[in-house]
């Protein structure tokens, strides 16, 4: 998967939108950040996910998720390798972060 991959999937969630957050493209739902593309030139694409949530997908697949470092990742912000996703569970791990931020 690449970025451009990520943003299609990203906005094909009803009611998601682009925006930007510190010069770097995000994903909002109902105006709240659900995914973001700030670690693209790292090959990344960031969820915003429970530390619960995060845990699962990184037991599950840790060469695609990890925690961001520090303490964004303790919150529950995902890193996924786009160049080692499927696009069925980029899928499913956007959707997890979409219907997060839908609920709140």
């Amino acid at each position: 998967m690449t970025a451009k991959d990520y943003r299609r999937i990203a906005l094909s969630l009803p009611g998601a939108s682009e925006g930007s957050h510190q010069g770097h493209a995000d994903f909002r739902v109902g105006g709240k950040i659900f995914c973001t593309l700030a670690y693209e030139k790292e090959g990344y694409g960031v969820l915003k996910l429970s530390p619960e949530e995060q845990a699962g997908l990184v037991e599950d697949a840790p060469e695609v998720f990890s925690p961001v470092p520090g303490g964004w990742g303790r919150m529950g912000m995902t890193r996924v390798k786009l160049d080692a996703v499927s696009s069925d569970v980029l899928e499913g791990a956007l959707k997890m972060a979409w219907k997060r931020r839908l609920a709140k």
